[in-house]
């Protein structure tokens, strides 16, 4: 198996405007071989989805998502035209969202919006933990890196899995739709409640019955 270098990604990327992980992916697949590479990205659509990806998108939809009257979520997504926001494609892909968003909780669409003292503050919390938990000191903090890394991915709602196929991130999700629709589309906010959220009262699991229901 060849060895893929930053070098070869960042040629890639400069080419496609795909991102970093979908370059390094294409190259495992087409063992090394860059022009390989940026052809079967262009044939996933997700060359041509990079390159829509910085347009502004000003149109969309608001959807809502009520789940047995417990959980509500209103989300907006946007399309570059109000055509598209008519589109069963988009509008099947919001309700998906608005129900993902539902089952899994996230705190923030993406980790561009996660405030530096939150970070901060779980990052000094991980850190206790690791050397409460007697690891060296010497690498904790390569350890804190990686658990804060995957806290990020826990909280945005890009980095999580789908709940209707966890074998593909939100943002892969949307990076498939912006290919096949033909126009950027981004996610730009939401809002969940969840019944009783914040009264002290007998704790019931309600995101996990969503998500059990969309299995």
């Amino acid at each position: 198996m060849a060895t893929i270098t930053a070098s070869m990604v960042k040629e890639i990327r400069e080419i496609t405007g795909a991102g970093m992980l979908d370059c390094k992916n294409a190259l495992v697949e087409k063992n090394g071989d860059i022009e390989e590479a940026v052809k079967l990205l262009r044939e996933k659509g997700i060359a041509k989805a990079a390159k829509k990806a910085g347009r502004i998108a000003a149109e969309g939809l608001v959807t809502s998502y009520i789940h047995g009257g417990r959980i509500g979520v209103l989300v907006e997504i946007n399309s570059e035209t109000d055509f598209v926001s008519k589109n069963e494609e988009f509008i099947e892909f919001t309700k998906d969202v608005a129900m993902h968003i539902a089952a899994s909780n996230p705190m923030f669409v993406s980790a561009s919006e996660v405030p530096q003292e939150l970070i901060d503050n779980e990052r000094e919390i991980l850190r206790t933990q690791a050397l409460n938990e007697g690891k060296p000191e010497k690498i904790v903090d390569k350890m804190v890196e990686g658990r804060v890394s995957k806290y990020l991915k826990e909280i945005c709602l890009l980095e999580q899995p789908f709940v209707k196929n966890p074998d593909v991130t939100i943002q892969e999700l949307l990076t498939e739709k912006i290919a096949k629709i033909g126009e950027n589309i981004s996610i730009r906010r939401f809002m969940r409640y969840e019944l009783g959220e914040g009264i002290e009262k007998k704790q019931e699991n309600f995101a996990e019955e969503v998500a059990k229901q969309l299995q």
